[in-house]
Formats: C-alpha cells, sequence, structure tokens
C-alpha cells in the first residue's frame, strides 16, 4: 500500500481528514461564459468520486481548478482541509492522469515510473525500490525494462497510473484516462482501476462522459449540466431514483410519462422515469398484473443488442415506451415478438421513480 503525507492542521489546531477535497460556491467564468457557478462539492477521504456529464458541462473545469491548472474565478477550494484556491499546481498534494499518457518514449518503464522522485533528488536505491513497488501495484513489473512503444495501450495507461502514485498524492485526479481505449480494453482497465484504488486507499477523481463507466467505477456520482450539479449519490440511487429530467435522460435510457397521462393512469401528474428493464412486454390478449400500469400499443422496432432485445412501442395514449427483455431463451429461438405485433407494455408503480 502506498502511504501519504502527513494530515494537514486546520487554523485551530484540529486535524483534518487526509485526501478530502471540498469546494465552496466555486465560479469559473472564461469572459462572459460562466463554465462553473456556485459549486459545492465535498469528496471525502478513499473515496472513488466520477464527474459525468456531456461535453461543456464543466466538469474537466472542475478537474482542472482542483489541480490548479485553471484558478477559480470565485470561492474555495480545499484539500484535506487547508486553503489551496491561489497556490499553484506544484505546491498541491494532487496528481493527475491524463488521457494522453504522455510517456517519455525515449525513457525506459522504470525510468518514466520514476521521473518524479528523480526530480525531487530521491536517492537511485531508494527509488529503485519505490519504482519496483508500484510497477507491482499495477502488475507491471515484469515490463520495467522496456520502451513505451513495446506496450499495448492498457498497459501504457497502468504505467501513467504508477508514475503518478508513486509520488504519494492526497487526491489523483483522471480526466477521462480510458478514452482512448477500445471497448473491451476499457472494460478490463475499469476494473483493474477500482481494484488499484481500493488497494492504495487514495482518494480519486474521476471525468468520464460514459455512463456505464461512471456507475462500475464509482462510490458515487456527480452529474453535471450546464456548469451545475444535477444530482450526486451512489451509482444505484443516481440511476434507479433521478431527481431530474436530465438525469433520467442523460444515465441510461428512460421512458418519461408526466402530465395528463400520468395523472390518469396513477393519479399523480408529476413525470415518472421507468427504465425499459422495468418494462413488461406481454400479448394483446394477456392481462396485467393486478397493481400494474399498462397501456396497449404496437411495436414500432426490434432492436438486438446482445445481452437483450429492445422494444419500441408506439401506445395508443400517443407515447412511445421502450421496453427490455434479456435473451435469456435459446439462442436459435429468436425475438419472443416483431414488428406490428399488438402488446400490452406494464410495469409496477413502485418501479418508477417520481421526478420532483
Amino acid at each position: 500500500m502506498i502511504a501519504t503525507a502527513p494530515a494537514a492542521t486546520a487554523a485551530d489546531g484540529a486535524p483534518q481528514t487526509e485526501g478530502t477535497v471540498s469546494l465552496e460556491g466555486v465560479t469559473k467564468s472564461f469572459g462572459e461564459f460562466t463554465a462553473v457557478r456556485d459549486l459545492d462539492l465535498d469528496v471525502a477521504s478513499g473515496e472513488f468520486l466520477s464527474m459525468l456529464g456531456p461535453s461543456g458541462s464543466g466538469k474537466t473545469t472542475v478537474l482542472r481548478m482542483i489541480a490548479g491548472f485553471e484558478e477559480a474565478t470565485s470561492g474555495t477550494i480545499r484539500l484535506s482541509g487547508a486553503d489551496v484556491t491561489r497556490i499553484p499546481p506544484h505546491a498541491r498534494q494532487v496528481n493527475t492522469v491524463f488521457q494522453d499518457y504522455a510517456l517519455f518514449p525515449h525513457l525506459t518503464i522504470a525510468e518514466n515510473v520514476g521521473y518524479g522522485l528523480r526530480v525531487r533528488g530521491e536517492g537511485r536505491r531508494e527509488r529503485a525500490d519505490r519504482v519496483h513497488r508500484s510497477l507491482e501495484q499495477v502488475r507491471l513489473d515484469h515490463v520495467a525494462g522496456r520502451l513505451p512503444h513495446q506496450l499495448s495501450g492498457g498497459q501504457r495507461q497502468r504505467i501513467a497510473l504508477a508514475r503518478a502514485l508513486i509520488l504519494r498524492p492526497q487526491v489523483l485526479l483522471l480526466d477521462e484516462p480510458l478514452g482512448a481505449l477500445d471497448k473491451q480494453l476499457r472494460e478490463q482497465m475499469q476494473i483493474e482501476l477500482k481494484q488499484i484504488q481500493r488497494e492504495v486507499g487514495i482518494t480519486f477523481v474521476f471525468v468520464t462522459h460514459d455512463q456505464e463507466e461512471a456507475l462500475t467505477l464509482s462510490d458515487r456520482v456527480a452529474v453535471f449540466n450546464n456548469g451545475r450539479i444535477e444530482q450526486i449519490g451512489t451509482a444505484r440511487d443516481v440511476y434507479e431514483f433521478p431527481r431530474t429530467e436530465f438525469v433520467a435522460r442523460f444515465l441510461g435510457l428512460s421512458n418519461l410519462i408526466g402530465g395528463d397521462l400520468a395523472e390518469e393512469l396513477t393519479g399523480d401528474a408529476r413525470t415518472m422515469s421507468i427504465r425499459p428493464e422495468r418494462v413488461r412486454l406481454i400479448s394483446r390478449d394477456a392481462a396485467a398484473a393486478a397493481g400494474e400500469v399498462s397501456l396497449s400499443g404496437t411495436i414500432r422496432e426490434v432492436v438486438y443488442t446482445g445481452p437483450a432485445t429492445r422494444y419500441l412501442v408506439a401506445t395508443g395514449a400517443g407515447v412511445e415506451v421502450m421496453a427490455e427483455q434479456p435473451n435469456a431463451h435459446h439462442p436459435t429461438a429468436g425475438a419472443a415478438f416483431g414488428r406490428g405485433d399488438h402488446v400490452v407494455v406494464a410495469w409496477s408503480p413502485d418501479h418508477a421513480a417520481r421526478l420532483p
């Protein structure tokens, strides 16, 4: 396990929890454009927090302000209780891993990982020992003598991670570090990244626009939109119980039904969000279960995704409802329904999240 620096001390002498990040009323403007608006955010020590949102939502700007690469227009940024709002990047106990690995092509892997220690003036023996331990943590100690071009993309990403962790930061910032990898390697690296974070116990703040990646990795997810956090919570909370229409639509797929139709179906006019996998699809002559909400309609589209099949149903109520069923049947059986079939979509009211 990588040790961290001594805990910071507040002005009143009370010890602060190491690795915590706190933003209070932080705003960042570029001329007349405001990228981040009056943002409050607290990240606990040892937490893996993902900042998720579309391009231009402010998540990367927040990461750069924590790192010190951008200066907040107003507000306060604290690391382990210490105000670092105006402190330059090199004086902060943080390190950043970017999508571009930025490895020195002429240095061996061991020299790349130990470069920061060399700049700090660490002795050769101490440096070699720590490089060996860091490469063991990312399970690449056997490539220490190779050059970067001799490694795969996933291996180079792990080397970039080892190079950042060897400096023992209180907080590791990751700016879409898996974005350049193909899907299979990216999913493999997601699992490895979470395992490494648990082993080292360092606070990770991770930026991504990939919803599945955020749900897979995070202790909590902060969903960004237009420079603000729309919702923050565990992966399960933000997916199962979205609080805004934006979160419901951005994080996975969702059926949104509100207004007069919602009131007619449930007696409550608030918009309800129903995930497609919570919707049952049954034949027109079958009855919905007691207590279920149901609508009849015609299948307009069928999409095979591999693990599941999605059905888009045009209902008689004038709304389209998406249902998703796992492909648990025999591979040769084909889809249960086809385009043009008359069906009923049904779901339990308990499976619908109400938007305020």
